[in-house]
């Protein structure tokens, strides 16, 4: 009977996980829908603005510091997007991968970046690399303000403008649907145009007209490109992360489940092996009494 008990001690404790693990993917699934409208709200308006940017910084009429490459700089800036909690799949390791790999790359350019570190779980891992941040945010949760974006965003225009660093990256996991979340490395700053963007430019040859002129229209529109673009990499990130950690905790609510089948038939065959070696000690006796 020891072997039995034994075993409905475990299934009770699995049953218990498996409560955890149900309700932790509940509160996933609702932060995710809050998190997928937030994203797919500022999508269309991110890619348009970042779209048209691109086009103009093709173009030699137009001059603008932060369209313009920092040649001679060997510092940047990597910005990583990780989580605050764990639980969420292979989410945190593919991310923090992407980024060593990154640094890597811009080390065989002579760029040495510093480390800015959104989550503790990327904090954690970097420390225990022994690499120095320069900066640590751990109050993003599953929504983050656009005015604390912007206030990023101005501060890296302006390490940039002065000649500070070569260039912005960022590394977040990019939402494409419910079973596809992958790292990418974002450059940020400068502004570059896209091989499409040039290869368009060329091909129509556009003549734009600016109205305000095109040094006060800039002015405002690329640093407003700039700040969506962060804010909209943030919402990126967060939604991945809830779409891991609905997945994740998906499997383990499915893999208790057929833990609790097994153990259940592992619990009735211990049963069943216990009664029959009780009647098999009654009918023993029965014979001996005769």
């Amino acid at each position: 009977m020891a072997k039995a008990r034994a075993i409905v001690k475990r299934r009770k404790a699995v049953q218990n996980i498996r409560k955890i693990t149900q309700t932790m993917q509940l509160i996933a699934t609702a932060r995710y829908q809050k998190c997928l409208q937030r994203a797919t709200a500022s999508k269309p308006y991110t890619e348009k603005i970042t779209e048209m940017i691109q086009t103009l910084s093709g173009l030699e009429s137009v001059d603008h510091r932060l369209l313009k490459p920092n040649e001679g700089v060997g510092r940047g800036i990597m910005l990583a997007i990780t989580a605050n909690r764990g639980l969420c799949g292979a989410y945190n390791a593919a991310l923090l991968r992407t980024a060593t790999e990154h640094r890597r790359q811009l080390a065989e350019q002579d760029i040495t970046p510093s480390f800015e570190i959104v989550g503790k779980k990327g904090i954690s891992y970097m420390r225990f690399l022994g690499e120095q941040l320069a900066e640590t945010i751990t109050d993003v949760e599953d929504h983050i303000a656009y005015a604390r974006v912007a206030e990023m965003a101005e501060r890296y225009m302006t390490a940039y403008e002065a000649g500070e660093i070569a260039r912005v990256d960022v590394i977040y996991t990019r939402y494409h649907s419910v079973g596809v979340q992958r790292p990418m490395v974002a450059q940020l700053l400068p502004i570059e145009p896209t091989r499409e963007a040039v290869e368009e430019t060329r091909r129509r040859k556009p003549d734009f007209e600016f109205s305000p002129p095109p040094k006060l229209l800039l002015a405002r529109l690329i640093p407003e490109t700039v700040k969506i673009r962060l804010y909209q990499y943030f919402n990126d990130a967060i939604l991945s992360e809830q779409v891991a950690r609905m997945v994740a905790m998906k499997a383990a609510t499915d893999a208790a489940g057929d833990m609790i089948k097994h153990l259940s038939s592992q619990y009735n065959r211990a049963r069943q092996t216990q009664i029959t070696l009780e009647l098999l000690d009654i009918v023993g006796g029965s014979e001996a009494l005769k």
